[in-house]
């Protein structure tokens, strides 16, 4: 990864891209790439635990502006003193959002300071307090579809923030792969002959399901769809090869458990890199949830998400009910695939793009910015636990790359403060968030 290079200059808009995860590099890098030429754009990675391998990191970058000898790998420590060096008039957290309550804070307080940005890379629905609040010390926030801004503008309601919410396409969707008149950042993965299309393309998704049993017989079903269709190639997609980091811990890979399925064909098989380049080779999508979904809707592909394991926030699918894309493994045995319905299509991710506002907020606030300095960025829902939370969110996040001395004691306390409070829960019956209001 190379140094990154001071591209200021006097005529342009500068943002700079801080991520961490392989996602959310994605999601950053995509976004970035889709800003006219009045800005340019750098990216950073923070080192923390789901730092993206090389591989995993040139995946990321596919079809974007950047390339792997453009980034540069940061300690938090370091990112105060890049941002005053180069002075971006806007920063992209493009962060999990605990990461982003954490780095936050260093930059809002500076004199003269780069407007805010954060966003999600993917299905944000239903929409949870805790992410905005994870996000509340950011100017803007990114959202991709009219009903999340729906969501997230009660929420911030509800919770006293204050905060504003832009409408951008999904950067991964492409100009010619929108239905009903969207739009997103050109490339080729649509324009594959009929002919190329060989690829039954079985999106993972390291959440869902969790448990092992389900995820062999999700195994078992493609094994079965192999078998009666020996022409094509069944390609189960997956971010890391053992040993990478992800967003979100898988805690069983496909790859360990091919051996389990029964009877396993030849064209069976698993694969990583550029999800563009196994959809440049599908004739049907299948999921349990994921992006890549609306990816396969944008390119008009027969879809399937499979319901045989429940919708529900838990299972991070409730936002494609009404889609009439919703089908079981019995479905997916016998090649029953479903098209998106219009009118969801319309409130989830497939706007036209005069709707795309986020780009207008942006240059508002950068404008604005260069007329007066812009103004602190208040704290209102401070987690309890003063100066000791602060250090363990960092620890968290930072893991063993995290200088502060006392991260390590924060840690320890608050890991036993953790299994006190769900334990409490437990007792008095009152149930934490679910999972998907972790999600952020």
């Amino acid at each position: 990864m190379g140094r990154i290079e001071n591209r200021a200059d006097a005529a342009t808009r500068r943002l700079l891209v801080v991520a961490d995860s392989d996602s959310y590099v994605k999601w950053g890098a995509a976004l970035a790439s889709t800003m006219p030429a009045t800005w340019t754009t750098s990216l950073v990675v923070l080192a923390s635990p789901v730092l993206p391998s090389r591989r995993q990191l040139a995946d990321a970058l596919a079809g974007t502006r950047f390339t792997t000898g453009d980034v540069h790998v940061l300690h938090l420590d370091d990112l105060g003193a890049l941002v005053d060096r180069d002075d971006p008039h806007a920063v992209l957290l493009s962060l999990r959002g605990p990461f982003v309550r954490v780095v936050a804070p260093t930059l809002e307080s500076r004199s003269n300071r780069p407007v805010l940005l954060s966003g999600f890379p993917g299905l944000t629905i239903p929409a949870v307090p805790k992410a905005v609040v994870y996000r509340e010390q950011t100017d803007l926030v990114v959202l991709h579809s009219r009903r999340e801004v729906r969501e997230f503008r009660a929420n911030a309601a509800d919770l006293g923030v204050d905060r504003r919410f832009g409408l951008a396409t999904l950067p991964f969707l492409a100009d010619d792969r929108i239905p009903a008149g969207g739009r997103g950042t050109a490339g080729d993965a649509g324009r594959a002959a009929a002919s190329d299309r060989t690829d039954l393309v079985f999106a993972a998704q390291a959440k869902v399901p969790t448990e092992r049993d389900d995820r062999v017989r999700v195994l078992e079903a493609l094994a079965e769809y192999a078998r009666r269709h020996p022409g094509q190639r069944v390609v189960v997609k997956v971010r890391a090869r053992r040993g990478e980091a992800q967003t979100h811990f898988e805690e069983h890979d496909y790859a360990d458990l091919l051996h389990v399925a029964d009877g396993v064909p030849s064209n069976l098989v698993v694969e990583d890199g550029p999800m563009a380049e196994k959809l440049a080779r599908a004739n049907a999508v299948v999921t349990v949830s994921s992006t890549t979904a609306l990816e396969a809707v944008a390119l008009r592909l027969p879809t399937l998400l499979l319901d045989d394991f429940g919708v529900s926030p838990a299972m991070i699918n409730t936002v494609f009910e009404g889609s009439g894309l919703f089908g079981s493994l019995d479905d997916l045995v016998h090649g029953r695939f479903r098209h998106a319905d219009a009118a969801w299509t319309n409130d989830n991710y497939f706007h036209g793009c005069d709707a795309d506002d986020w780009f207008g907020r942006l240059d508002a606030f950068a404008e604005a910015r260069e007329i007066v300095p812009l103004p602190r960025l208040e704290r209102r829902h401070d987690l309890a636990g003063g100066l000791l939370r602060n250090a363990y969110e960092r620890r968290r996040m930072l893991g063993s790359h995290d200088r502060e001395p006392l991260g390590a004691a924060a840690w320890g306390l608050g890991l036993v403060a953790r299994h006190v409070v769900r334990r409490l829960r437990r007792l008095q019956g009152v149930g934490g968030l679910p999972n998907a209001a972790l999600r952020g």
